[in-house]
Order: structure tokens, then sequence, then C-alpha cells
């Protein structure tokens, strides 16, 4: 009998896998797979309607509401929250429901190379918890609620009005070297004196911060959670702190503030935009209050077969230096949306299409062309900023996540901007200058090899001739827990790799220990290195000389908690990477 069972697993497992190889040719990596299993959705804890097909196995409403928990945190942000698909397969009922439990329940445990985390057999889930889940994504996925101004309005909370706030620098920090660094699962940033290296303030925030955005003034920071919760941070203050929040959607990854000062008339610090995951809009809002002014729907066509998506997710924004624009990346559509808030009362946008999975980016060197990474794709949009156009897509390397990206003069090509991967070993360099050097505009210039895939993050600095790769999300302890780095004026001789977590000198039972994004200070003559640890272990910051690769300072405190990303205010507020 159990021979049997064996047999009729194993036949099973033959037809997923010969599916997947026929869908996507190529097994999907380790990296991968942590990436796309740990981009956990919050909209798992909103209220929804249980519904139920009457051709799918029976559950309860306590095992509906258990399974849907799971996906939210599981798989949600691979298969999308209607289950229509995302970057992975759709898993809607008039699929799921003629492969039947058995057939869902091995795929769930077992996984498949087309990119299906193993579950069961990982250890991440009971076998309980898989016949849960096969069951569950047989009956219809139930729908989050949307998020109406209402919505917002009913979370916004101004705790200092712009009246009572600073009229001047209220303290003797250099605030230009102020460092914003995420604590994920405690729901907050520190605030880090870059000069003393000491912790200013634990400041409260949303869940699993994103991002920090610094205004264009650098008085104000701004951070924004998964869960949607933007948090308005004056700088100015004694001890600088929160003067205002919103929840600016169920769930969300970007925010950023209006930039521009030109003949339209000066906007600088006037807005805030926010994209949300759920429900799928952008927002623009007061940029001294956070009071929520106009939304605006992403549902649409993608941009290759046309098919209507219902879900496409708001990755990166980013400010114009050219106009009095946002450009607004749309995930599953492959569209930038060219937002001109001159006039909020006639809201102009200008749609570009690139391709599909829009997810992070930054500016070249010139902050003309915004490089955004289509990272499914495995291409690079280039968005002339100036001229409201596609300049180019450029093939790169397998999934790029270059965060920001770097840029740096190459000494043979010219201006550069570089991103490392999380699908394999590579990091692509793309010319950026077309006056100048023409002929390598816009093309991948020079692939070096790094240590290892999994990467997030590569930074460098105008005043720095180092190029840092990390790699937190490799299966390599080695490699997950150091950095490589090039010598910009010697690329062709390889990288040098620092043992930043080594360095840190943490507990041996400290857990993964990852190295994450590293971060210039001001002058550019430091670098910053989270070392991320699991919330119940001890995590630590490590400073390193730029211009020797030697170690300057490890910062340790008890209330650093899963740091992940950190920001410097001048070179957030200036985009200097």
């Amino acid at each position: 009998m159990k021979n049997l069972r064996l047999a009729g697993v194993a036949a099973v497992l033959l037809t997923i896998w010969a599916f997947s190889a026929h869908a996507q040719q190529k097994p999907v990596a380790p990296m991968e797979k942590a990436y796309q299993a740990n981009d956990a959705s919050p909209v798992g804890s909103e209220p929804m309607v249980h519904s139920v097909n009457p051709k799918a196995p029976p559950m309860t409403v306590a095992e509906f509401d258990v399974a849907r928990k799971i996906y939210f945190e599981r798989c949600a942000g691979c298969h999308g929250v209607l289950r229509k698909g995302a970057t992975g397969k759709p898993l809607t009922p008039d699929i799921t429901v003629g492969k039947g439990t058995a057939y869902l329940k091995v795929f769930i445990a077992y996984g498949s190379p087309a990119g299906m985390p193993n579950w069961q057999t990982s250890g991440e889930l009971t076998e309980a918890q898989v016949d849960l889940m096969a069951r569950y994504i047989q009956h219809e996925p139930p729908q989050p609620p949307e998020w109406s101004l209402a919505d917002m309005k009913s979370t916004w909370k101004v705790s200092v009005q712009p009246k009572d706030r600073p009229t001047r620098k209220m303290n003797n920090y250099n605030i230009a070297n102020i460092f914003s660094t995420t604590l994920r699962d405690t729901g907050e940033v520190a605030l880090i004196d870059g000069d003393t290296k000491q912790i200013i303030n634990i400041v409260k925030t949303g869940y699993a911060v994103h991002i920090t955005r610094t205004s264009a003034s650098g008085r104000y920071l701004f951070v924004i959670g998964r869960d949607g919760r933007i948090n308005m941070i004056d700088l100015w203050m004694p001890k600088p702190d929160n003067v205002a929040e919103i929840r600016a959607g169920l769930e969300a990854r970007s925010v950023d503030t209006s930039k521009y000062k030109g003949k339209e008339g000066d906007f600088t610090d006037k807005f805030v935009i926010a994209g949300d995951y759920w429900p799928p809009q952008f927002v623009i809002m007061k940029g001294d209050t956070l009071e929520p002014l106009k939304i605006v729907s992403t549902r649409g066509m993608t941009v290759d077969t046309q098919e209507y998506h219902p879900e496409p997710r708001v990755a990166s924004i980013v400010a114009s230096h050219f106009k009095p624009e946002f450009i607004v990346n749309v995930k599953e559509t492959g569209k930038t949306l060219m937002v001109n808030y001159a006039d909020m009362n006639a809201l102009k946008i200008t749609e570009l299409g690139s391709a599909r999975f829009l997810h992070d980016g930054g500016w070249d060197s010139t902050k003309r062309y915004f490089m955004v990474a289509a990272n499914q794709s495995n291409k690079i949009g280039v968005i002339d900023a100036k001229e409201d156009k596609l300049a180019a897509i450029v093939d790169v390397g397998k999934i790029p996540h270059p965060g920001r990206g770097a840029n740096f003069v190459h000494p043979k090509f010219g201006p550069v901007w570089a991103t490392g991967h999380l699908g394999d070993d590579t990091i692509s360099l793309i010319g950026t200058d077309p006056v100048k050097h023409k002929d390598q505009a816009f093309k991948v210039v020079q692939t070096l090899k790094g240590q290892g895939g999994g990467s997030l993050f590569i930074k460098s600095h105008p005043k720095s001739t180092h190029l840092y790769v990390d790699t937190p999300l490799n299966p390599d302890p080695k490699l997950s827990r150091s950095v490589a780095v090039y010598d910009i004026n010697a690329l062709d001789k390889g990288f040098k790799v620092l043992p930043i977590a080594e360095w840190a000198g943490l507990n041996a039972d400290g857990g993964a220990q990852r190295v994450v994004q590293p971060e210039f200070n001001k002058d550019g003559d430091e670098v910053w290195f989270a070392v991320w640890s699991a919330k119940d272990k001890q995590s630590a910051l490590v400073v390193v000389d730029d211009k020797t690769l030697t170690l300057k300072a490890v910062i340790k405190d008890p209330r650093i908690i899963t740091p992940t990303g950190h920001f410097n205010v001048n070179n957030t507020q200036n985009d200097v990477y």
C-alpha cells in the first residue's frame, strides 16, 4: 500500500515537473524562492467574505480563516491578492478544482522547478496545513476591501500642526548625516547620528517599513510600511519624531515627495505621493500634513498581451527634477505613469509601456533617466524624464534587483549605472551617456561576475572608487554574511570579499546574520551595512572605512531588531548612489 502511495506521488511529481519545465525551461534558484516566499502581504488580517465554491472540498469558517492567513503570509506576493497570478501562476478555482486535492497537496508539499517552494518538505508547513491550503485554493478567493478617501481620512492624524512646528532647527545634529534604519519586525525606524554612531530616537511606524524618503528641503523624513502606514518625521524638532501619519492603503511599498522648482512654480515639499499594492492605486497628499487629495486607480491592461489585470501593484515611485511630475511604475501591467501634478484639478498622466513586472530602480548620474528593473522580465526600462518617453529597454541578467542601483564613471565606457541580480551572480553595467558615449548609451557595456546570486542592493558614491554588492538571499552563509567590493578602476581584477557579519562580532547562535544594503554616509568615506538576524537574535550595524576597506565601527543596541534598509538623509534627499 505504501509503495502504491509513493508511486502515485511520483507520478504527480513527474507531471508537475514536466509541466513546469515546459513552461519555464530553467529551474528556479533557492535565492529566488527565498525572495518569493518572504514577500508576505499584511492584507490577510483584513475582514473578507468567506466565499464557498460548491464544487470544492468542504471547509469550515475557522479552517478558511486559517488558510487565508497562511496564503497572505506565504503566497500572495507571488500569486496575487486575488490569486489571478503575478510573478507566479494563477490559482483560481477554474484551474485548481480540476487538478484535485491530491495533486495540489503534492504540488504544495514538494514544490516545482518553476519556482514553487517545497512548503512541506522544507518544514515551513505541516502536512495538515498543506491539506488545508490544497482545499482553500479550490474555493473562491476572498477579496480584501477597497480603500477610499474616507477610509484614509479616518486614519489621518496630525500630532503637531505646521503652525506649531519649529521655525528653525532646534537640535545640534548634523541632519544631513542622519541614518534612518528600518527595524522590520518591531514596526519602527531607528534614527542614528552618522557622526557619533548613537541612536537619536526609535520612532514608531507601520509594519515592516519598506523605504525612507527625504523631502526636497531635507527637513522631513517619510517612511512607509507594508501595511500602508506613512509616518512624517520632523528632523528640526529637539528630538526628531512623528508629526503626522496616515494609512494610504492596506498594503504598500513606495512613497516620495515633490522636488521640482522651475517655470511652472516651486513645488518643493508641496506634495507627497504613495503607491499601493492593495488596492491597486496611488494617492497624492499635502506635503505638510499628509492630508489625502486625490486617488488614482492603476487597474488596466498589460503592456504585452493587452489583457485586463485586476491588481497591478504600484512599485517604485520617484519625483522628476525636470517637470512637476511623479514617475509611477506599475508592476504587473509594465507601465510607467508620468503624473503631472502642476494642476491637481486637472491631473495629467502620460502612460509609457516598457516591460511587465516593474519593480525598483534609480536615476542615472544626471537625474534625467530613471532606470527601472522589470525584474521577472530580466530587463531594465530607461525612462527619459525630460522628454516623457521610453528611451530604451535593456536586457540584463536574471531578475535584476538594483535597489536604487549605482552610478560611477567606467574607465573605458564613461558614465554607467549598475544592477545586481537575484537570480544569477552577474552585475550588469549599463552606459548612461547618450552625448559623449553615444555608442555605449543604454547598452550593457560590461558584465561582472559576482560572488553569487541573491543580491538585493548595489551601491557606490561620487567620492568613492569602490562598488559594493550584497548577497543576503544566497543560501550559502559565507555569501549571505559578506559583501563583494570592486575597484572601479580595475574591474577586471574581480572583487574582494569583506566578512561583514564576522566583523559584527555577534553571538555564535545569532541566526542568519544576513548582510544587507550598503549605504554611504554624507561625505562618502564610510559605508554602513545592516547585519540582519531573526527578531529574537542579536543584530548590528557595521561601518566600514571606504578608503581602506577596514572595519571602522560596530553599532550594537538591544533596540536594533531585524535591521534591513537604512537611508542616509543627504544621499536620499539628493539621489546620490
